[in-house]
C-alpha cells in the first residue's frame, strides 16, 4: 500500500491513498449504471464548451422567469441577492429592481457556475468564460461595471470554470475543465506576472469510461471546519487536502459513486457527497471512534431519496438537509426521514440546480424552469414581474 506523500509548494507531485479514516472504509468496488456496459448512461452528457462560448455573445432571453436555469445562487452583505444563470448571465436583485450582467456589459460570460463573496467584499464568479472578480467600491468610484476577467492568458488552467472558494487565509480556489487553479494576489497586479497557479489534483482513470470528457474537471470546492479543503471531482472520487497531505476518497472505498458533483458540510460535522449517478452519500469523520461506527452511509431510492443524480445539498438555519435532483425533484432531511417534492409541487422541482436560504430565513430554490420560493410549505414561481413589484 502506498503512502500519502507531502505536497511540496516548488515542485509539487502526489501519490495517492486513503488517509488512516479513510481507510478504515474501504471495501469492494461497487457497480454503477455508467460503470455497466460499454454505452453511457442517458445522464453522461456534459456542458460542451464549443456551445457555451457561442452564447457569450447572446443577450438576456425575453421571458417572464429570472432565466430558464439558475445554476447558482448568493446573497452579498448588502443584501442583494444574485442569480447565476446557464445563459442570461448574472442577474442582481436589489429589492427593488433586477440587473443582468453579460459579456455586453463587462461580464465574462452569460454561464455561472459559482459564486463566493470574499472577505473584502469582492464577489468572485467562475463562469463559462474564465473568472471574473466584482469590486462595488470600484463600481462606485469609475462608474463602470466593476468587474475584472481573468482567462487562461493569467494563468487559468481553463476558462471553463465550474467552482470557486475562499478559504479561511483568504485564499482563492477555482474548479476548472481542466484542474484547480489558485488565484496569486500578489502577482495580479505585477505586468507579465501569472496571477493563476496550479494546484496538482490527478485526472480521472477514463479507460472504463470512453463516453465521458474532462477527466481533470473539478465540480465543488468547500472548506471543512477542521480547514481542509475538498474537491469533488469528475470520475476521479474526491479529494481532501489538509494543508500538507492531500488524500482520495473513492468507489474502492465505499464512495457511492466517483463522479462527485457537490459536496456540503453539516453542523455536526458531517460531510455530505451527491454524486452524477451513485445518489448521495454521508461521511461522518468521528465513526471510527465510536464501536460499529460507519463512515460512509449511502442513501438512495430505498430510503426514499428521488433520484440517483444528485446536484445540489443544503442545509438551512433550522437544520434541514435540502437534497436537488436531476429529472426526479426535490428532498428535505429532518435526519430521520426525507420529505420528497415533485413537479406536482412545482413545475420546475423537476430539476433543482441550487438552493439559497437568505438573511430572513425565506428559502429560494433554482431550476431549469426559473427561480421558486418555498413559504408555508408550498412552492411559487418567483419571476421578473414579482421583482420588479419587489415581492
Amino acid at each position: 500500500m502506498l503512502q500519502p506523500r507531502r505536497l511540496n509548494a516548488s515542485k509539487p507531485f502526489i501519490l495517492l491513498i486513503c488517509a488512516v479514516v479513510l481507510a478504515s472504509s474501504c471495501s469492494e468496488q461497487v457497480k454503477t449504471p455508467e460503470s455497466v456496459g460499454g454505452q453511457p448512461p442517458p445522464s453522461a452528457a456534459q456542458p460542451d464548451s464549443a456551445t457555451l462560448a457561442a452564447r457569450l455573445t447572446q443577450p438576456p432571453a425575453e421571458t417572464a422567469q429570472i432565466s430558464q436555469y439558475i445554476r447558482c445562487m448568493l446573497q452579498d452583505r448588502e443584501g442583494n441577492l444574485w442569480f447565476g444563470t446557464t445563459s442570461d448571465g448574472v442577474a442582481r436583485f436589489n429589492g427593488r429592481s433586477l440587473e443582468y450582467f453579460t459579456p455586453a456589459n463587462g461580464f465574462s460570460s452569460n454561464w455561472v457556475g459559482s459564486m463566493a463573496q470574499a472577505a473584502n467584499g469582492d464577489i468572485w464568479f467562475a463562469t463559462g468564460g474564465g473568472v471574473s472578480r466584482y469590486d462595488p467600491s470600484a463600481a462606485l468610484r469609475t462608474g463602470g461595471t466593476g468587474f475584472t476577467n481573468y482567462t487562461t492568458k493569467d494563468g487559468l488552467a481553463s476558462d471553463q470554470v465550474w467552482s470557486v472558494l475562499e478559504d479561511r487565509n483568504g485564499g482563492m480556489w477555482f474548479g476548472t475543465e481542466e484542474g484547480v487553479s489558485r488565484f496569486n494576489p500578489s502577482t495580479a497586479l505585477r505586468t507579465g506576472s501569472r496571477t493563476f497557479s496550479s494546484f496538482p489534483i490527478p485526472a480521472a482513470d477514463f479507460s472504463e469510461h470512453p463516453y465521458y470528457k474532462y477527466p481533470k474537471q473539478i465540480n465543488c470546492i468547500i472548506e471543512d471546519k477542521a480547514g481542509s479543503i475538498w474537491f469533488a471531482s469528475n470520475g476521479g472520487g474526491v479529494y481532501r487536502y489538509d494543508g500538507s497531505w492531500l488524500t482520495n476518497l473513492s468507489e474502492k472505498d465505499g464512495l457511492c459513486n466517483n463522479f462527485v458533483q457537490t459536496i456540503m458540510e453539516d453542523m455536526s460535522g458531517n460531510l455530505w457527497f451527491g454524486t452524477r449517478n451513485g445518489g448521495l452519500c454521508k461521511y461522518d469523520p468521528l465513526a471510527v471512534l465510536r464501536a460499529g461506527g460507519k463512515i460512509l452511509t449511502p442513501f438512495g431510492r430505498k430510503d426514499g431519496v428521488l433520484g440517483d443524480q444528485i446536484w445540489v445539498i443544503y442545509q438551512d438555519s433550522g437544520g434541514i438537509i435540502w437534497i436537488g435532483a436531476s429529472a426526479y425533484g426535490l428532498c428535505s432531511y429532518n435526519g430521520k426521514v426525507f420529505t420528497c417534492y415533485t413537479e406536482q409541487d412545482g413545475a420546475g422541482l423537476k430539476n433543482v440546480q441550487s438552493i439559497l436560504e437568505d438573511a430572513n430565513g425565506q428559502l429560494w430554490i433554482g431550476t431549469s424552469s426559473g427561480v421558486y420560493r418555498y413559504t408555508g410549505g408550498k412552492f411559487s414561481n418567483w419571476t421578473k414581474e414579482d421583482a420588479l413589484r419587489g415581492e
